[in-house]
């Protein structure tokens, strides 16, 4: 009579899923990141209990993957595992911003915009929105059309001269409702009379049914801004809210500096 099976032990079942050998690395990689002046192969095996023939194979295959590197026999961590490092440090102050910008959805009741002025172009970074508060859909791209929404329209304003007129070169201004600036001859002028950190707001002009306004802040050289939307009925509501997000950017601003850098 054959015999029922036995289940397999979860603790077992869970370790003979886990491979030995990239275990053994992490942990070596762990262990040199602990050494800022280096370690040799025979402490390092000692530290993370390896044989040191099992250190000294795992070693020579991360320094040819680059994660580390050998100098004088100390072994250092590599530029491979350096990238990883500054990965996940943008990754964090990433979170962090988003974090922010949910914490002042949710209590402005608006969703909030964060953008940047980088290599001539602009980049709308991060959006943070939720059913009850929808952000702009993005009929037309955002980066083309910086005549016609108050992102744009902001991060230009921060530009000099020289430089706004080689954006508007690249995006010539165009209609794409019937509230947009008429000509980037027209925007420019708008622009010089814009008074420094000052919001900008824009009513219709890149989307029917929507109004913005954009507050300017300033990262080091680095033009970037803080932006909201509402539908039209709620326009009444744009401008105490843009003032709440500046209240709030301007409290925050020392600690996000770095953060909203990436």
């Amino acid at each position: 009579m054959q015999r029922p099976a036995v289940p397999a032990d979860p603790a077992q079942s869970h370790s003979a899923t886990l491979i030995g050998s990239v275990q053994r690395a992490m942990r070596l990689l762990e262990c040199v990141a602990e050494h800022e002046h280096g370690a040799p192969a025979k402490q390092l095996a000692r530290e993370t209990g390896l044989a040191l023939p099992t250190a000294y194979h795992l070693l020579r295959t991360l320094v040819h993957e680059g994660y580390l590197h050998r100098d004088k026999g100390l072994f250092f961590l590599g530029e491979a595992a350096e990238r990883l490092s500054s990965s996940g440090a943008q990754q964090k102050r990433r979170s962090a911003v988003a974090d922010t910008l949910a914490h002042w959805r949710d209590s402005i009741g608006v969703p909030v915009y964060y953008a940047m002025y980088r290599d001539g172009e602009i980049d709308v970074r991060c959006v943070s929105d939720s059913p009850g508060c929808p952000a702009v859909e993005e009929w037309a791209d955002f980066r083309e059309t910086g005549h016609a929404h108050a992102i744009g329209q902001c991060l230009l304003s921060q530009l000099d001269e020289d430089a706004r007129r080689d954006h508007l070169g690249r995006y010539p201004a165009q209609a794409l409702t019937p509230y947009t600036v008429r000509d980037s001859h027209a925007l420019l002028r708008r622009l010089e009379r814009t008074r420094r950190m000052e919001p900008v707001v824009e009513r219709q002009e890149y989307a029917l049914g929507t109004v913005c306004a954009a507050i300017p802040i300033t990262v080091g050289t680095t033009a970037a801004t803080m932006a909201i939307s509402l539908p039209l009925h709620q326009s009444d509501r744009l401008l105490p809210a843009v003032g709440l997000l500046q209240a709030e950017v301007g409290r925050h601003l020392g600690s996000l500096a770095i953060s909203i850098s990436i």
